[in-house]
């Protein structure tokens, strides 16, 4: 029996709610597939200031380089907004674990499924049977992570700086990336850039261009990051798969889920290469929605949805992971929706965070 470590990162707000639901659906597929997990709970975020004093205590790090795998919830909230920026849940915890880990590619799946499209705030009939698009997000690098970095006082007035940099290596590696799962699906790559002010991107571009020719069968295509989040809007159908930097992609990201109905529907895989498989931090798309944590009404599919790609991307547990998916769709499919779904049509079932775990366990 394949037994895998997980370092299970609950955070702060809706996420232990979500988390929970996550975790039992995971025993579940475990009792069926025969695999087996070793989870450590840790403190992260404001649950880590609370607890611990920091937002990514020593103890939760040690966890996550022992572990295989990070399955994280939501950080943050307005409670430790006062403190300073540094030391905030989402750049004294989330940022530091992509960095230290080098999780370089990010994976969101966006996905309106045909069930879904009157959730959707685009009218139905511009997408009349749905869409899937991949953005693949590189994150590590950009204005997030570059230097110089301040924010004070120079010459008598309070400035903030923060600087965009990238490297050519950095650029050529999400790039083969995005060419390699552009070549598994519809071999349709769309580049989203600022080329026409920025240098960065200018060489995004040309970077992007160079490694095309290494995929042939691959069509690539280029786009300003302000039509294309006009474009996901407009048309979202057009697109297969996107690739972009850091900053670009946080916030189309955001956009393609709400476009597909919801936050609560997308998940994301943060990666990055290991000699046999990957090690990863596995997260909703969404925040930890202060406004409804503990009312038990918050759509844990995302979060499930992440352990589903877990399975797939570092367990390498494919029959598992495709289970998770159908799931997902079957209990989509009978009606069953959560607050955020629901649109008062007839046959819809509402449920609850707990019932939407019910119902996908179910469904397995």
């Amino acid at each position: 029996m394949n037994t895998y470590k997980i370092a299970v990162l609950a955070g702060d707000g809706i996420g232990p709610e979500v988390m929970e639901q996550a975790l039992r659906v995971l025993d579940a597929l475990e009792k069926k597939h025969g695999f087996a997990t070793e989870r450590t709970a840790c403190f992260v975020g404001g649950a880590g200031i609370d607890n611990c004093g920091k937002a990514l205590p020593a103890e939760t790090l040690a966890a996550c380089e022992a572990a295989d795998a990070i399955l994280f919830g939501s950080v943050g909230g307005p409670k430790w907004d006062s403190l300073p920026p540094d030391e905030r849940p989402e750049r004294g915890a989330l940022l530091p674990l992509r960095k230290h880990f080098s999780l370089y590619a990010n994976l969101r799946p966006g996905i309106c499924l045909p069930e879904l499209v009157e959730a959707s705030p685009i009218k139905t009939a511009l997408i009349p049977n749905g869409f899937d698009i991949l953005c693949v997000r590189e994150l590590t690098g950009g204005m997030y992570f570059g230097e110089p970095k301040f924010y004070g006082e120079r010459d008598g007035e309070i400035v903030g700086i923060d600087t965009l940099v990238y490297k050519k290596s950095e650029v050529e590696r999400i790039a083969r990336v995005a060419f390699e799962a552009a070549r598994g699906r519809s071999k349709k790559l769309c580049s989203v850039d600022k080329a026409n002010v920025l240098a960065s991107s200018v060489m995004w571009r040309e970077v992007m261009n160079s490694i095309s020719a290494e995929y042939p069968e691959v069509e690539l295509t280029h786009m300003y990051v302000d039509n294309a989040a006009m474009q996901l809007v407009r048309h979202p159908g057009q697109f297969d798969v996107l690739v972009t930097e850091n900053t670009f992609g946080d916030i189309l990201t955001d956009e393609m889920a709400i476009v597909c109905g919801s936050l609560g529907m997308l998940p994301s895989a943060s990666l990055c290469e290991g000699a046999d498989s990957f090690f990863g931090l596995y997260e909703p798309s969404g925040g930890s929605a202060p406004d409804i944590a503990g009312k038990g009404i918050a759509n844990p599919i995302a979060q499930i949805l992440s352990m589903g790609m877990m399975l797939r991307y570092t367990c390498r547990e494919t029959a598992a992971a495709d289970d998770v998916d159908r799931a997902v769709r079957a209990v989509i499919a009978a009606g069953y929706r959560t607050a955020d779904l629901a649109t008062g049509a007839a046959g819809e079932i509402r449920v609850g965070t707990a019932g939407m775990g019910d119902a996908i366990i179910a469904a397995l």
